[in-house]
C-alpha cells in the first residue's frame, strides 16, 4: 500500500514490519524507549512488541554494541541504536576487529545479521561533538555495509533490507530527514548497493550523500530555470556501491561535483572521484569537483555552521565555475531552511 508519510514514520514502519515478521528481531540502544523516541523513529515499539524487545540501556558504547554482536552470533537480528554517530568511536574494536571479521575468520560458518542505526548531521548548535558523519571511516573497512538513505521510501526499504542481511550494516540518518514527507509503498524493499537518479539532466552530474541530495535537487531547481539542467545522483550505499549507475550518469553529462556530507581530506568524496576519474578519463570535459565539509572542527554558531556545511548555493557556485558560466543573482532566491522545523537535538 502507498502512502504519503514521514522519514521518521517510514523508519518506524519498517521496524514495526520486520519485528512482526521475524520474532528474532528487537530494537535496543540509549533512549529508544524513553518519550522522545529517538526523533519518534521507535515510537509504540514497546507497547506493540513489549520491553525484551524494545529496551533501553546504560551509556556504555562498548558494551552494548558488544551485547549487539553476542546477540547477532547468538541467531538473533538486534538492530542496536547509537542517538550520535561520533559516539561509535567508543565501539570502535567492536566494529573495526571483531564484526567486520568475524564472517570471514570463520570461513562463513558465523553470520552477523546486525544492523547499528546512528543520527548524523546537523541541528542547532550540535557542534564538533555531535555532527559527523563518518561513513567513509566505517566503509574503509572490509566486512561492514554502510547505508545513507535520504528519501522516506528508502528509509523504510533500506532499513527493511539492512534487517533482512546477515552481514553487519552501519545506517545512518541525517537529523533533518525525519520531518522529510513522501509516498511511500510499505510493499517495497530498496536492495542495497543500488545507486538511484533522483533528476536527470545532461549538464552535470552531482553525486551526492545522504542530505546533499535534498540540496542538491534544490540547486537543480534553480539551475534549471537558467537553463543549466543537472543530474542528481544518490548514491544510497557507500558500500556496496553502485558504480554502473554513477559512472553512466558522468559518462552521459561530462562534467561532475561530488557533494559528500563530510569532510573533503581522506573522505569518500575522494574516493569517488578516484573512482569517477579513473573510469571516466576518456569522457570528462573538466577535473571533477568535490565539495564538503571545510576542514576545520563543527563550530557551533549559525553563521559559522552556514560556513561549514555545504549548500545549494555552495552548489550552484560548483557548478558555474565548472562550466565556466557567469554567477547569477541568488539574492531573490528562496532557499529551504530547515532550522525553524528542527525541534531539538533528540
Amino acid at each position: 500500500m502507498k502512502s504519503s508519510i514521514t522519514f521518521r514514520e517510514a523508519v518506524n514502519l519498517a521496524l514495526i514490519k520486520e519485528m512482526e515478521r521475524d520474532p528474532s528481531v528487537f530494537v535496543f540502544g540509549l533512549d529508544v524507549d524513553d518519550h522522545k523516541r529517538i526523533f519518534g523513529s521507535t515510537h509504540g515499539l514497546v507497547e506493540k512488541f513489549g520491553a525484551e524487545r524494545c529496551f533501553g540501556t546504560p551509556l556504555s558504547e562498548d558494551a552494548m554494541t558488544g551485547v549487539a554482536l553476542g546477540a547477532a552470533i547468538s541467531g538473533l537480528r538486534p538492530i542496536h541504536v547509537h542517538i550520535r554517530a561520533d559516539f561509535i568511536l567508543l565501539a570502535m574494536n567492536q566494529i573495526g576487529n571483531m564484526m567486520s571479521n568475524l564472517r570471514y575468520m570463520s570461513g562463513g560458518k558465523l553470520r552477523i545479521p546486525l544492523v547499528i542505526r546512528a543520527v548524523i548531521g546537523r541541528g542547532w548548535g550540535q557542534s564538533a561533538q555531535h555532527s559527523k558523519s563518518l561513513h567513509s571511516v566505517f566503509a574503509h573497512f572490509p566486512g561492514l555495509k554502510v547505508v545513507l538513505p535520504t528519501t522516506p521510501q528508502d528509509g523504510y526499504g533500506l532499513l527493511r533490507s539492512s534487517i533482512q542481511d546477515d552481514n553487519p550494516i552501519i545506517f545512518l540518518e541525517h537529523r533533518w530527514l525525519y520531518d522529510i514527507a513522501g509516498e511511500v509503498d510499505d510493499e517495497r524493499v530498496v536492495p542495497l548497493g543500488q545507486a538511484a537518479v533522483l533528476r536527470a539532466g545532461d549538464a552535470v552530474s552531482l553525486v551526492c550523500s545522504s542530505w546533499m541530495n535534498l540540496e542538491a535537487l534544490k540547486a537543480a531547481e534553480v539551475l534549471a530555470r537558467k537553463g543549466v539542467e543537472v543530474e542528481v545522483v544518490d548514491v544510497r550505499t557507500v558500500s556496496p556501491l553502485d558504480e554502473q549507475t554513477i559512472i553512466g550518469s558522468v559518462k552521459k553529462t561530462r562534467n561532475c561535483v561530488v557533494a559528500d556530507y563530510d569532510w573533503v581530506f581522506c573522505g569518500f568524496g575522494a574516493e569517488l572521484a578516484a573512482l569517477i576519474g579513473q573510469r571516466c578519463f576518456g569522457h570528462l570535459d573538466r577535473p571533477i569537483e568535490r565539495l564538503g565539509f571545510l576542514p576545520v572542527p563543527c563550530p557551533t554558531t549559525r553563521p559559522l555552521e552556514n560556513l561549514f556545511y555545504p549548500s545549494a548555493a555552495t552548489l550552484i557556485r560548483a557548478v558555474e565555475k565548472l562550466l565556466g558560466l557567469e554567477e547569477a543573482d541568488l539574492s531573490r532566491e528562496s532557499f529551504y531552511s530547515y532550522e525553524q522545523r528542527f525541534k531539538g537535538p533528540f
